[in-house]
């Protein structure tokens, strides 16, 4: 069966993933993530896509990002690769590829779940063991959304400003929201969605954007289908 199109959806948010081949690390070193931090910078800006949340992880990088249009997200990904891979391979003198496939991008319906997802990434090198607490790592966007340190590379999305009225007010609700645990079952939902490539939202939402593009969106519902009456 043919593999569909990405699905993107401009002015939505999207949670992206991309993961080193053969779970390999594609970050080694301090001056690896901050140089791709900064062609990250550079990349969305370019192709006008909004980035709201990120997690760097030594071997995956999960992004919720905007895009502008249809084709910003895939160019965004395209120029980071063509960039950054070059330079890792040369630092490492190695060759070959660096990332398993193509990137994986789920769409959200983000008045549920933008909150949760940007906690899910925040909150993953603490799940993997790599920190006691989010405030420990400093590969992700916590310390922006915390106020522990403001990064440029973040557009803030309206469902964070409506969080207080004051930066301060913003900063602490989201502290304390980080605290709040995510219940086991929605993390599945965030994973399998990415997985797959289906939007992650309500009922409502996944059939507006089904009748927006038409083209499922979303996996079908298990069972058999109610008998017709004649």
């Amino acid at each position: 069966m043919a593999r569909l199109p990405r699905l993107v959806i401009p002015f939505q948010v999207h949670h992206i993933m991309q993961s080193g081949n053969d779970k390999q690390d594609v970050f080694r070193a301090e001056e690896d993530y901050l140089t791709y931090l900064d062609w990250l910078k550079t990349a969305s800006a370019q192709f006008k896509v909004a980035l709201h949340a990120y997690v760097l992880m030594p071997n995956h990088v999960h992004l919720l990002a905007s895009p502008s249009d249809e084709t910003g997200l895939a160019r965004m990904m395209q120029w980071l690769g063509r960039h950054y891979v070059p330079w890792f391979n040369r630092k490492y003198q190695r060759s070959g590829t660096l990332w398993q496939g193509r990137f994986k991008a789920s769409v959200i319906d983000a008045d549920v779940y933008f909150l949760f997802c940007c906690r899910h990434l925040e909150m993953n090198p603490v799940r993997a063991g790599m920190a006691s607490s989010i405030a420990d790592y400093p590969w992700s966007s916590y310390a922006h959304h915390a106020g522990v340190k403001a990064s440029s590379l973040i557009t803030d999305h309206p469902l964070y400003w409506a969080l207080g009225n004051t930066p301060f007010q913003r900063e602490m609700e989201y502290q304390q929201l980080v605290q709040q645990a995510i219940a086991s079952n929605l993390e599945e939902q965030i994973k399998q969605t990415l997985t797959k490539g289906w939007a992650l939202g309500s009922e409502r939402y996944v059939k507006n954007l089904e009748q927006r593009t038409a083209r499922r969106v979303a996996p079908a519902k298990r069972g058999r289908p109610p008998k017709v009456k004649t």
